[in-house]
């Protein structure tokens, strides 16, 4: 005659017999536990500050722990770029990831401390256009005025970006090229001293990504010339494309989002990218966003990773065929 096993005994029997094989399996941490540090790798106010900032208090809220912003700029993002690269990935530490520090760095610097392989995808956070902007004084009122102009001169003309190697920089080189002239390339730290100086005409022109440059357009500190995006940005309709404006090579989209070290557990990435997706789509934070000039995006590691591995293939060719350098 067979007697059944009440439930509880058995799990007991399975603990113990557990135990006597080496102990239970350990228990994984609660995710997140403590605060988390959102590593911005460029200087504050500038578009990759702004929408981290935008993102990492509803973040925080969702999450149930703080989201604190720490900007660790320099080496074209590098800097910050492998500070998350080496930190413990465990989802505590996280980067606001561009694309400049996680596709276009590895076609221009040979010898960074981290690989592509060192950071893990985990969302696309917004795409911004970039925007071609000129001095208030400067006179020309479009971008086919503005290269008129620089044929006539003798020197050139001068165009700012947020640094060497940066998109924007890269974008002025797609400039350059389709427009034929000369254009002197002068890199900044970040987009708010380069702001400052093109205000005060000292620069000529520049690329600067659509946030961080729109108040200025809006009140009349700046011109913008032309988006570098296929279609206007609704934040500034009457601003044309570089297709409108006779420059349909100069095709740019900034892009920015989140990554974690490599090794961060699947689960840990999966949980990220659903609560930015959430928070992105919330249309609160959405339209804080599009005031921006961004376009909300929110997407799963795999694709984001995916997206990744392209932009490093299509920026590396351009950074080829220019031969483009820094220095």
């Amino acid at each position: 005659m067979s007697h059944a096993i009440p439930r509880r005994t058995m799990g007991r029997i399975l603990i113990a017999g557990g135990l006597a094989l080496g102990g239970p399996a350990r228990a994984q941490p609660a995710f997140p536990n403590r605060p988390l540090r959102l590593v911005v790798p460029f200087p504050a106010g500038g578009t990759t500050d702004i929408l981290a900032r935008i993102v990492a208090e509803p973040l925080g809220r969702r999450l149930g722990q703080p989201v604190v912003v720490d900007n660790r700029p320099g080496a074209g993002g590098g800097i910050g770029a492998d500070q998350v690269a080496k930190a413990d990935p465990d989802g505590h530490t996280l980067l606001m990831t561009t694309i400049g520090t996680a596709a276009i760095n590895y076609g221009l610097y040979p010898n960074l401390p981290y690989k592509a392989s060192d950071l893990a995808a985990v969302t696309n956070v917004a795409d911004v256009p970039n925007i071609i902007i000129a001095a208030p004084g400067l006179q020309a009122g479009t971008l086919a005025e503005a290269v008129a102009l620089g044929k006539r001169s003798r020197d050139g003309l001068t165009i700012g970006s947020s640094g060497n190697g940066t998109s924007l920089h890269l974008t002025g080189e797609l400039l350059r090229q389709a427009a034929g002239i000369d254009l002197i390339h002068v890199p900044f730290r970040g987009s708010a001293p380069m702001l400052t100086e093109i205000i005060a005409g000292r620069v000529d022109l520049a690329v600067d990504n659509l946030p961080s440059s729109l108040a200025h357009i809006r009140e009349g500190r700046l011109k913008g010339l032309a988006v570098t995006t296929a279609r206007r940005s609704p934040a500034l309709p009457d601003v044309p494309t570089t297709r409108e404006a006779g420059f349909p090579q100069v095709d740019a989209v900034a892009w920015f989002g989140i990554q974690a070290p490599a090794r961060t557990p699947k689960p840990i990435l999966d949980r990220l990218a659903q609560e930015i997706r959430a928070v992105v789509q919330d249309p609160a934070v959405a339209a804080r966003i599009a005031e921006q000039g961004g376009e909300p995006v929110g997407n799963a590691p795999e694709e984001f990773e995916a997206f990744i591995r392209r932009e490093i293939a299509r920026w590396g060719e351009v950074i080829r065929n220019g031969n483009v350098t820094v220095d």
